[in-house]
């Protein structure tokens, strides 16, 4: 992944930005591999969709989750199966397509977000 350090972007309150599999980030900001490893994952959403229908469905979901109860930025679907998986560096080995489709629904992030707390557990 091809990591650009510079002053605009992303906005102060993030780390980071993934344009088109391409990460930029603040001259200051610490790259760790989970922090790299959330930004692959969208990288790799980018590709399955195709990246102007990725960008589209973000914004529309963003929007539409604005309305909605919690912060619209962590329920946007694709940002739930970065923060969930951003910890297991292996899991774009292993990812099946459209992962992220089934954490459009409430009930299957709480499901989710338990199996990862009891993996951590053990």
């Amino acid at each position: 992944m091809k990591i650009i350090r510079n002053n605009l972007l992303p906005g102060k309150n993030y780390a980071a930005i993934n344009l088109f599999g391409v990460l930029f980030c603040h001259h200051d900001t610490v790259i760790s591999p989970v922090l790299v490893n959330h930004e692959r994952i969208h990288t790799r959403q980018m590709i399955e969709m195709g990246f102007i229908f990725f960008y589209l469905w973000y914004l529309a979901e963003w929007f539409v989750r604005m309305f909605m109860k919690g912060s619209a930025y962590y329920n946007i679907s694709f940002e739930r199966e970065a923060y969930l998986h951003d910890d297991e560096l292996d899991y774009l080995k292993h990812r099946r397509l459209y992962a992220w489709w089934p954490l459009m629904k409430r009930k299957k992030l709480e499901r989710a977000k338990e199996m990862k707390r009891k993996k951590h557990n053990r």
